[in-house]
């Protein structure tokens, strides 16, 4: 089967979409979708990356699967055509018709280390520093199945942190395949607190040390993006609403 088109040089905006569907059948229909929605997302020219991915339930991310939570994140050349292919591409106003609520969010890649299916697709146009005001941080990680249980151990008590630490605006676990193929995604007022939770002294901080020392991940990525806006509502709210320079379309 034709993989998605891979870019490795650098680009503008990456959109992660979000889509919340209730009842069995559009559940089943999305279902499906990670098949049918390939064959549309390979005819999107403009996409220059692209991945289909169900969520983790609890905060964070987890082992057990939300069926009622999926994604499709996607790197274009440019804001504005991202923003035009959310609102108007096939796949994207298909999903939003069954789901019963949609969040769409807008990112400027900042710094990427890694790859992600071979390549890495978040590079930032040259040297970036850190700007101001709201950040996101995205970490995609295949899992040796020899480390899958030690790796999935950690979980509770990472999870637990970021789901209380009154910093994070938002935070979600996404994968492509449940258990090997995980991805985190956290949206932070500002580099300070970011950096307080991933390199403090806490469970996450552990977690990495001991993903070093134990080599568990065959592919890994880390990118940092600053939050462009967003689009769409998910719990009932912008989740970029209380951040200060956040611009929400």
């Amino acid at each position: 089967m034709r993989q998605p088109q891979q870019r490795t040089t650098a680009i503008s905006t990456v959109s992660l979409s979000l889509y919340r569907f209730d009842g069995l059948m559009p559940r089943l229909w999305v279902i499906g979708q990670m098949a049918l929605a390939r064959l549309a997302l390979r005819r999107e020219s403009r996409a220059l990356f692209w991945k289909l991915c169900g969520s983790g339930t609890g905060e964070g991310f987890t082992p057990r699967p939300n069926w009622g939570v999926w994604a499709i994140l996607a790197v274009w050349p440019d804001e504005a055509t991202a923003r035009d292919r959310i609102g108007h591409g096939p796949v994207w106003q298909a999903w939003r018709g069954k789901a019963t609520e949609s969040w769409t969010i807008f990112l400027d890649p900042v710094s990427a280390r890694g790859s992600w299916a071979g390549v890495n697709p978040f590079l930032p146009a040259g040297p970036r520093a850190t700007p101001p005001g709201p950040l996101a941080a995205l970490t995609r990680a295949t899992v040796k199945p020899a480390r899958a249980l030690r790796f999935w151990a950690r979980v509770p008590s990472i999870s637990a942190v970021i789901g209380s630490d009154p910093n994070v605006a938002f935070k979600i676990g996404i994968g492509e395949v449940p258990l090997l193929h995980q991805v985190t995604f956290s949206v932070w007022p500002d580099a300070a607190s970011m950096a307080a939770f991933a390199r403090g002294d806490g469970p996450h901080g552990r977690a990495i040390a001991a993903v070093r020392e134990g080599h568990w991940f065959q592919e890994e990525l880390y990118a940092r993006f600053h939050v462009l806006g967003g689009v769409g509502t998910w719990n009932g709210s912008d989740p970029l609403a209380a951040l200060p320079m956040a611009e929400a379309a």
